[in-house]
């Protein structure tokens, strides 16, 4: 049967906010059962936005990763909460009885994600329930999607053969994956949150022009061998690299211009500058 899934372009997430507005617009003071109790007003980020930068000035990426119920097919709540307060439908969606569930805050441990959060005032542990209300009502995605302006969210009602398909098509991938919990939550891009670069620039010292076109190899003895291209600013990237992965090598080469060498420590994203290149000589 088809079953509800989520998918989350990092790449494509500025932190606006839209997703956590819509869902305390939603959520706040209004009761939906059988499927949660009305949100507070304050305390509760049902879809957080972790945020990180990569490199250092000024080449600088920051970096958003929206989190919420990650709706897992192996999830560890569902399993320690033997009187169903929390419970899996077919659907996929995983839900918090609000009944079975009052006064038992021990659910929120429940969560590594911790995307569980606790309603003083009605004493109930609540979460995303991926609006499943509205979903009951016949729309075709949550809150949080629809008010993206910038398609980082999307959902994806299908059964699991063609979710599988999907990806790996788009290269999607769980976050913390260690855990163990096949979530319904899939991320594109997630190197950008878990992996590092390596940045810089290539100049001619001699007429303090930007090297546009120079290329760059990146290698780490045999296992890589990256190339790249100097922009028209004469920067270059090397993404989607290991943190604390040791020692590379980057050579830089221009016609007419002598070959430099760079060896470069990588524990995290890292600008190592701009690279001055001089002219070879003749004869």
């Amino acid at each position: 049967m088809k079953k509800w899934n989520v998918v989350i372009d990092i790449a494509r997430c500025h932190d606006c906010n839209n997703c956590f507005l819509a869902c305390k617009d939603e959520h706040w003071d209004n009761d939906y059962p059988p499927y949660t109790l009305g949100q507070p007003r304050h305390g509760h980020r049902w879809i957080d936005i972790l945020y990180k930068e990569r490199g250092q000035f000024p080449k600088v990426d920051p970096v958003y990763l929206p989190l919420m119920c990650m709706h897992c097919d192996n999830a560890p709540c569902v399993a320690r909460a033997q009187g169903g307060e929390v419970y899996k439908r077919d659907d996929g969606i995983v839900l918090i009885d609000p009944e079975k569930a009052k006064g038992k805050k021990e659910i929120l441990d429940y969560c590594p994600y911790g995307v569980i959060f606790w309603n003083e005032e009605k004493e109930v542990p609540q979460k995303c329930t991926l609006c499943a209300h509205l979903l009951a009502e016949g729309w075709k995605e949550p809150r949080c999607v629809q008010v993206c302006p910038t398609g980082a969210l999307r959902v994806l009602y299908v059964e699991d053969e063609e979710m599988a398909r999907i990806r790996e098509a788009e290269g999607l991938t769980p976050y913390r994956p260690e855990l163990n919990t096949k979530p319904r939550v899939y991320y594109k891009n997630l190197y950008k949150w878990e992996r590092c670069f390596i940045a810089g620039s290539v100049a001619l010292g001699a007429k303090d022009e930007c090297a546009a076109g120079a290329r760059v190899v990146l290698t780490k003895g045999e296992e890589l061998r990256l190339e790249a291209v100097a922009d028209c600013f004469g920067d270059f990237l090397f993404d989607n690299l290991v943190a604390n992965g040791g020692k590379y090598r980057l050579e830089v080469e221009y016609e007419g211009y002598q070959r430099e060498v760079r060896e470069v420590e990588l524990e995290t994203s890292l600008n190592i500058g701009t690279i001055f290149l001089w002219q070879a000589r003749q004869g």
